[in-house]
């Protein structure tokens, strides 16, 4: 083969090539498609939503303590959730900024200066050189717009950052709260243990009671007892995590003491699915996710094309006055890469297709837990209303039982018996009540703090 053919077959793969990537030009230049419809229920199941909802900013507002409030207030300004999520919001701007700087020309200033063995005086020139490559097929711009969308999703995370605060911070709070409750309840059934325990060793000594009585009503006070080092383990651990979410060290944090069945609860009316999944940060940022992926996958068809860049250069010597200049141009096609911008199309294509199944995953979560919160609250106040028919019933119980011992009408087993059923049915419902408030934060979440404006909150008395 002579050095004419090899160069006319250059010549012809240049071209082939080139025709090729023409061919991919429209495909390259087209705007990323919009994110898919999901098919939305226009009802949850077994509720009906309110006609119009308003957008509480400060939902845990509506559990009526100032305490939480506080607690909240310097999670949401001082925590290092949201912290995290501004420095990684910060990243992705600047991200953004520098793939947007590609569209633009690069401008350098340049001095030289030259000289010699000779008499003559040495030479110097200012240059300024400007390049500057032409975006025919949208290369730049496509990676400024992808990026640009990342930008916008870490910024929809910061949002996300800031409502999954804001409910673990009231979550902890109203544990904790419930904890010192159920204490408080481990230690008055206590109180009540031992004086009963006082009374049958007193009848003992008289020969009205047995040493079987003594030996089982000790064991109840020793049941009630054992109860309570769990119960402050629990509270304490939850004091700490509550100190982390709110930036303090878990050593100097403390919790002002609150009565928990004062805590108020929320009736909460809700909104229409659309714009459950409309409000909720995490599914726009998986949107904005998939449509940055979308201008990849443009970018990577525009790699395929030529590139045209323009380089000027302007310049003079600073001792005359002769000015210099010039102006060029290159074309350059990509011609053999092993495969990279084909593996690179395919990756883009891949990445695409991962987030826009976890678009469609996010809605679909979004649904299941506004749904699943919504019948907790229903059934959990249906609980709550069962859990107190029996602590009525309980005391009385034990009421009835202990008046008929003091009588003598009644064993002691009776007794104890109806001692630990309501020492149980109480702390039963205490969780009862924590688990409704749990999931009324949960339906707030869900709603991505939207919901209708609430009834009057329920304030039950001890």
């Amino acid at each position: 083969m002579n050095l004419h053919d090899t160069r006319y077959r250059l010549r012809r793969t240049a071209l082939a090539a080139l025709a090729g990537s023409l061919l991919l030009a429209a495909c390259a230049t087209v705007p990323a498609d919009p994110a898919p419809a999901v098919a939305l229920p226009a009802h949850w199941s077994g509720t009906q939503e309110a006609a119009q909802a308003s957008s509480p900013p400060d939902w845990w507002s509506f559990f009526g303590s100032t305490q939480l409030d506080a607690l909240v207030a310097r999670g949401l300004d001082q925590g290092l959730s949201v912290q995290i999520a501004l420095a990684r919001l910060e990243q992705a701007r600047g991200m953004a900024q520098i793939s947007g700087a590609a569209r633009y020309p690069t401008v350098t200033a340049g001095l030289n200066a030259s000289g010699g063995s000779s008499l003559s005086s040495p030479k110097q020139s200012l240059s300024i050189t400007g390049t500057m490559d032409l975006d025919i097929w949208g290369l730049h711009a496509a990676k400024a717009d992808s990026a640009g969308s990342v930008a916008q999703a870490s910024e929809l995370d910061v949002e996300t950052a800031r409502q999954l605060l804001a409910a673990n911070i009231a979550l902890n709070y109203l544990q904790l709260l419930a904890l010192d409750e159920r204490i408080d309840l481990s230690r008055r059934i206590a109180s009540d243990a031992q004086q009963l325990l006082s009374l049958v060793e007193k009848q003992a000594s008289l020969g009205a009671a047995s040493a079987l009585d003594v030996a089982q009503q000790r064991n109840t006070l020793q049941t009630f007892l054992a109860a309570m080092p769990q119960l402050v383990l629990q509270r304490d651990t939850l004091r700490g995590q509550l100190a982390v979410l709110v930036n303090a060290t878990p050593q100097e944090f403390t919790v002002r003491a609150e009565p928990f069945l004062d805590i108020a609860v929320p009736q909460i009316q809700a909104i229409a699915p659309a714009r459950a999944v409309a409000g909720r940060p995490e599914v726009l940022a998986a949107e904005a996710r998939l449509k940055a992926a979308r201008f990849d996958v443009a970018a990577a068809r525009a790699a395929f094309l030529p590139s045209v860049s323009i380089t000027a250069q302007a310049g003079a010597l600073l001792n005359p006055t002769q000015a210099l200049w010039s102006l060029a141009g290159a074309l350059l096609q990509p011609l053999f890469n092993g495969g990279s911008l084909d593996g690179q199309l395919r990756v883009d294509r891949a990445h695409a297709e991962e987030l826009l199944a976890s678009y469609r995953q996010s809605i679909l979560q979004v649904l299941q837990e506004a749904q699943g919160q919504l019948i907790a609250v229903q059934r959990l106040q249906e609980t709550e209303t069962l859990d107190k028919a029996a602590v009525e019933s309980a005391q009385a119980a034990l009421r009835l039982s202990r008046i008929r011992y003091d009588r003598g009408a009644y064993d002691l087993l009776a007794v104890i018996v109806n001692e630990r059923t309501l020492y149980q049915a109480q702390d039963t419902l205490l969780q009862a009540r924590l688990q409704r408030l749990q999931a009324t934060v949960g339906l707030y979440r869900a709603f991505g703090g939207q919901s209708a404006q609430p009834a009057p909150a329920q304030i039950s008395s001890k």
